[in-house]
């Protein structure tokens, strides 16, 4: 009866890859973990579309680089039809930010000669039982409307703090999209791998009206502009005369994260007080939640997204829940409720 409960609770996964030494990896690198079991591989989407309709999995892992179709047309087309979480494995590429435009939930670069092969497996892992708890939220749907500017928005505040993980990239390009460039400076710690943290803010610099740079140690945080924390690398804000400069952090920290979202808030709530907004949004665990209630008992507005927009209702339910989030609201509508909060 135990084995049978236990059974019941696995994974259920379909690995797509048209490499079968990369397929043969994967699969034996998951089957290895209690909690999944692969119940269908597949070279080619037209194959994978055939195995989901007899395996019905949990969560599909897919390539970019495929014959007949790519992995991005192929989750575009597949997901309005057969809603699955998709976690994308695949040689590092701008296109795994446009997958995840697509639909994908998560990511997992494939490993290069001098990676380890056990560190991709157990990340894959880790990502697909994220994916496994995942909803999609149809993102796509979402009207992206520049918010006008009524006044200058940059005398209340001097700083937006803005954490994620699962499901962040896409939410941070969607309200970077919304506003306005007359906005106080925007630091973000989106829990990403190094490389990806790059090209990640490459594209919402192509992509936005802001001044966008992976953050690099000093640099001074300046209206219209938005630092990412590297991969890797926690960031921190410290005030140097009346400037606000980002520094590395290499301390202790609680969060098994990096970049941290609580390391940036802390580091917020002490350096710019009452003059910081904070913004908390989709991800698994509960990094963020207890820094972002350290600023708003320092006298910073903070805003958290609501469940039903996130892909995972994690770490803004874990602010929430703790009285961290002052208002809690849609994807949507969080670009509108950080500018009525700044003017």
């Amino acid at each position: 009866m135990n084995n049978n409960s236990a059974s019941k609770k696995k994974i259920r996964v379909l690995v797509v890859d048209d490499s079968l030494v990369s397929r043969e990896f994967i699969i034996r690198g998951l089957n290895s973990d209690p909690e999944i079991t692969v119940v269908a591989k597949a070279s080619d989407p037209f194959e994978a579309r055939n195995r989901i309709l007899e395996f019905h999995p949990d969560v599909m892992t897919c390539d970019i680089q495929m014959p007949k179709m790519n992995g991005i047309d192929f989750i575009r087309k597949l997901l309005p039809q057969y809603p699955l979480p998709v976690v994308v494995v695949s040689s590092i590429s701008e296109a795994i930010f446009d997958a995840l435009n697509a639909g994908a939930v998560e990511f997992v670069a494939k490993p290069g000669i001098n990676d380890s092969f056990d560190d991709f497996i157990s990340n894959l892992i880790s990502k697909i039982k994220i994916a496994s708890k995942s909803k999609l939220t149809l993102n796509k749907r979402l009207l992206q409307s520049k918010q006008s500017v009524k006044s200058d928005l940059t005398k209340k505040f001097d700083l937006i703090a803005i954490g994620a993980s699962t499901g962040g990239t896409e939410a941070i390009h969607f309200i970077l999209k919304s506003l306005p460039r007359e906005i106080p400076g925007i630091v973000i710690a989106q829990h990403i791998p190094p490389v990806f943290s790059k090209m990640f803010a490459e594209r919402l610099k192509a992509q936005t009206v802001f001044d966008v740079k992976e953050a690099e140690n000093g640099d001074i945080v300046e209206p219209g502009c938005v630092y990412i924390a590297p991969g890797h690398q926690h960031i921190i804000v410290k005030k140097v005369g009346k400037n606000n400069m980002i520094r590395f952090y290499s301390g202790e920290s609680s969060s098994v994260h990096t970049p941290s979202v609580d390391v940036l808030f802390d580091s917020v709530a002490e350096a710019v007080g009452n003059k910081a907004l904070g913004v908390i949004l989709t991800g698994m665990g509960r990094d963020g939640a207890k820094g972002l209630l350290h600023m708003r008992n320092k006298g910073a507005r903070t805003v958290g997204q609501d469940e039903e927009s996130s892909v995972v209702y994690g770490m803004p339910k874990a602010a929430y829940e703790i009285g961290a989030v002052e208002k809690q609201v849609s994807l949507d509508r969080i670009p509108s409720t950080i500018l009525n909060l700044l003017a």
